[in-house]
């Protein structure tokens, strides 16, 4: 494998592959690392909004979704204290994040890019015009050294790459949730494809959505104090499901959960010597519609016209526009999902919502559709955008 890389893609998620595959078909060359093995299962959901399809085809994509077999979304139904509320959804999909992620890496692959899977990175020391990445392959491999002129970090929310000189932490939010998930292979018809199901409790809330294979894919988040005393993932969801007045699945107790770190958190740089943080790794706030695909895709598609400037120099000057750029596309939005998520943790603001919802729809409606709606992305060469 060769050396020197004009830019190495750390992590093949959403918004690394989404990066991986702009920057390749800009003539780049360009390295997607991922520490696991594709196909794989997230825990977060599979929700994708106007946003996220804005950001795809931004960057030529715009059928990389329906080619995937994905279920067109309508409708969000609500759930609280046996009291329901069904309100439009405007242009969302549902598609597994095991065929999105492998159709989003086929797609770098076959713009340029090269590929390698079970490998995890670490920035290490910084030249006049490079970045060192240390590379370890899984199963004992010796590891060994590339260069890049720019790294991408899009390693998720409790990622260890960056050097210790980097001066990067992440901070985490007080009383943040932590994620659950798990998907369940059912024929009940509860839960109708198109629907986004949203159980909502005082310390937490379910969602569910039927996948594009029939499966049912269920992403949560509770308060951690409630998940240890419900005594797990499965038993909380539970819970939150019988209280909201949702049927339960009847495979919820003996599905395989996972859990994530705390969800809500903020890198305190965006960027530094000759890397950028997109994605989760810079910073994510707990959804409730596919807006954290959005963000992640939102970067993803931002991010080439910074690393083909990065190229030449490197400035503090361009750190301080990708700073500011992340803000426009993910911090700012990401405001409106921490008030939800604040306000419906108060029983008497949750009634209220549920009751003003009742009898004007068209209010609540508009909440989704700010949540929903595609932000400008322009696809050009000048990262002043």
């Amino acid at each position: 494998m060769q050396k020197s890389w004009d830019v190495v893609v750390i992590g093949a998620g959403v918004a690394g592959g989404l990066a991986a595959y702009d920057c390749a078909r800009r003539g780049l060359t360009v390295l997607l690392v991922e520490k696991r093995s594709f196909p794989r299962w997230k825990v977060c959901g599979c929700c994708f909004n106007a946003n996220a399809l804005a950001a795809l085809t931004a960057v030529g994509l715009p059928d990389l979704i329906g080619d995937q077999g994905g279920v067109p979304l309508d409708q969000v139904r609500l759930g609280w204290n046996g009291s329901s509320l069904n309100l439009a959804l405007p242009g969302g999909w549902a598609l597994s994040r095991e065929r999105f992620d492998q159709a989003l890496v086929h797609a770098a692959e076959a713009a340029g890019a090269t590929l390698r899977f079970q490998t995890s990175a670490v920035l290490e020391q910084t030249s006049a015009s490079e970045r060192v990445v240390r590379l370890r392959p899984s199963g004992g491999a010796p590891a060994e050294r590339v260069r890049a002129r720019v790294v991408l970090v899009a390693a998720g929310l409790q990622h260890q790459v960056l050097a210790s000189s980097d001066h990067s932490r992440l901070r985490i939010a007080e009383r943040s949730r932590v994620g659950a998930g798990c998907f369940i292979n059912d024929d009940d018809d509860v839960y109708a494809s198109g629907v986004i199901h949203m159980a909502i409790g005082r310390h937490g809330y379910v969602g569910l959505v039927r996948r594009e294979d029939g499966a049912l894919n269920l992403a949560a988040a509770f308060d951690p104090a409630a998940l240890r005393s419900a005594g797990g993932a499965a038993c909380a969801a539970d819970l939150v499901l019988r209280r909201a007045g949702f049927a339960v699945p009847r495979a919820l107790e003996i599905s395989r959960w996972q859990l994530t770190p705390e969800l809500t958190r903020r890198a305190d740089v965006f960027a530094g010597e000759r890397f950028l943080l997109l994605g989760d790794s810079s910073g994510y706030v707990e959804p409730f519609t596919g807006e954290g695909m959005a963000w992640a895709l939102a970067a993803g598609a931002a991010v080439a016209p910074f690393v083909e400037e990065a190229q030449g120099a490197w400035s503090g000057a361009l750190e301080r526009r990708w700073q500011q750029r992340l803000e426009e596309l993910t911090v700012s939005r990401q405001r409106l999902c921490r008030l939800l998520s604040t306000l419906l943790r108060q029983p008497l603001a949750t009634a209220a919502v549920f009751r003003l919802g009742c009898h004007w729809p068209e209010i609540p409606e508009r909440v989704i559709s700010a949540l929903n709606r595609d932000v400008p992305h322009t696809a050009c060469s000048d990262p002043c955008l």
